[in-house]
């Protein structure tokens, strides 16, 4: 079904993507209309194969596939931003890292710029161009399959590639975290890739906004317990961060 959406349709979907989730009650609020107009509006969004209605609401339709890049490039840019900042400072001069793909690990590497003496593989073409800025920055490049959607190498080339290193860091992003710490992701192919890069880093760095803990994703890349720190821009959920300190997986709140 093809719907052209309202102006609330459109600003309820946008919510969604946003949130990850839009409540009957409150879109009545804020937008001044009955329940019954938002519950109509919800059901034809849902209709149209955007949001998956709930009890009370709606939650963004997850699951099969990930938002588009140009739109994930655009949500939740000061929460990214300040992630990007946190990892960064985290990350010395005179060291070696692995950064892989999504739009948070691209703001890590936009806070990059000014580091010294560092190598960065990667299998983002993103993040190689925002480097390429850095006369310090010694940038390695995959090789594979690339993925014009997102600027993305992926496949057996890129893991092997990634085999290739030993470095001290892997700054790796997510499209979905589990209520149990499992890490989320919609492409088989980018998750082998993924795991490659666990497993040839030193340390594990997850950079990863609050909106992941809303989502769910087909495909098991790790759980929270493999990496050595979370960079996030809410707390976590209680149940959660008590498993964070079983683990000995340090959880840094970003300030914005």
């Amino acid at each position: 079904m093809t719907l052209a959406l309202s102006f609330r349709q459109s600003e309820i979907l946008a919510i969604a993507r946003s949130e990850g989730r839009v409540v009957v009650e409150g879109l009545a609020e804020r937008f001044g209309v009955t329940l019954q107009t938002i519950r109509r509006d919800l059901t034809e969004l849902a209709e149209a194969g955007h949001l998956d209605r709930v009890h009370g609401g709606a939650v963004i339709r997850t699951g099969v596939s990930n938002i588009g890049y140009e739109e994930r490039r655009s949500l939740h840019d000061a929460a990214k931003a300040a992630i990007g900042r946190a990892c960064a400072q985290a990350l010395p001069d005179n060291c070696s890292m692995i950064l892989n793909l999504g739009t948070t690990t691209e703001a890590v590497a936009r806070e990059l710029l000014n580091h010294r003496q560092i190598t960065v593989v990667t299998n983002n073409m993103n993040v190689a161009n925002i480097l390429v800025a850095n006369p310090s920055c010694e940038i390695m490049v995959a090789g594979g399959a690339l993925r014009r959607s997102d600027g993305g190498l992926v496949g057996d080339l890129t893991s092997e590639f990634m085999a290739q290193f030993k470095v001290d860091y892997g700054v790796i992003g997510i499209s979905a975290i589990d209520p149990d710490g499992d890490l989320l992701d919609y492409d088989l192919a980018e998750v082998r890739v993924s795991r490659a890069i666990i497993r040839q880093s030193r340390k594990v760095y997850l950079v990863a906004d609050a909106s992941k803990l809303a989502r769910s994703a087909p495909v098991r890349l790790a759980s929270l317990s493999e990496v050595d720190a979370i960079f996030t821009d809410r707390p976590l959920p209680e149940a959660l961060l008590a498993r964070c300190a079983e683990w000995g997986t340090a959880v840094h709140v970003a300030e914005g």
